[in-house]
């Protein structure tokens, strides 16, 4: 009987490895509130966690939303910018054609005049119901940088400095958006 296994009152080993499950089943009956606080804070964590992870998400969804928005209103108000851009120097070719009319011209050639007339106003309208309007500046109106680009600054008597003394090219906004400014001349300090 050489495989006969010693009872646990025999060895002391055993006696220690019996007292050590006896200890574990005691804290085992004495932890279960311990270890369900545990689980329930590791729990009430990861709620958190997965709480914050949907407002965020949810906020950057709603911000994508209203960015995607933003950009087709913009590209409904200012897609045509480019192309309105580039019809300005036809405005500003029959604007200079019917500021070379004179009387004579006029008498001469009736409907060449009213054609290009007509043809400068169908434009201003084309161009004002997509949203352009003009900037037209007066002489003796007050520079803004804002709408005006100053080609050149002299000094003139009878005009105070930053009032317009010429007015080169008009202006035009696309809805609130500049697309040229006003091309004008400004007044200077008059040289004494």
């Amino acid at each position: 009987m050489a495989d006969a296994k010693p009872s646990p009152e025999e060895d002391p080993h055993m006696q220690n490895d019996a007292s050590l499950d006896v200890q574990d089943e005691t804290e085992a009956q004495q932890d279960p509130i311990t270890a369900l606080e545990a689980e329930i804070d590791t729990l009430v964590a990861q709620r958190d966690e997965m709480r914050d992870r949907m407002i965020r998400a949810l906020a950057d969804a709603e911000n994508s939303r209203k960015r995607a928005e933003k950009d087709r209103r913009d590209a409904q108000l200012y897609g045509g910018s480019k192309i309105a851009r580039d019809m300005l120097p036809v405005y500003d070719n029959l604007t200079r054609a019917l500021g070379a009319v004179t009387e004579e011209t006029r008498a001469a050639a009736p409907g060449l005049v009213e054609g290009v007339e007509l043809t400068l106003r169908e434009l201003t309208n084309i161009l004002g119901k997509h949203g352009v309007q003009r900037i037209s500046p007066e002489v003796g109106e007050m520079f803004d940088p804002h709408s005006h680009q100053a080609m050149f600054e002299a000094p003139v008597p009878d005009f105070k400095a930053g009032q317009i003394i010429q007015v080169m090219a008009e202006g035009f906004m696309l809805h609130d958006q500049l697309l040229r400014p006003a091309h004008v001349g400004v007044s200077s300090t008059p040289a004494n």
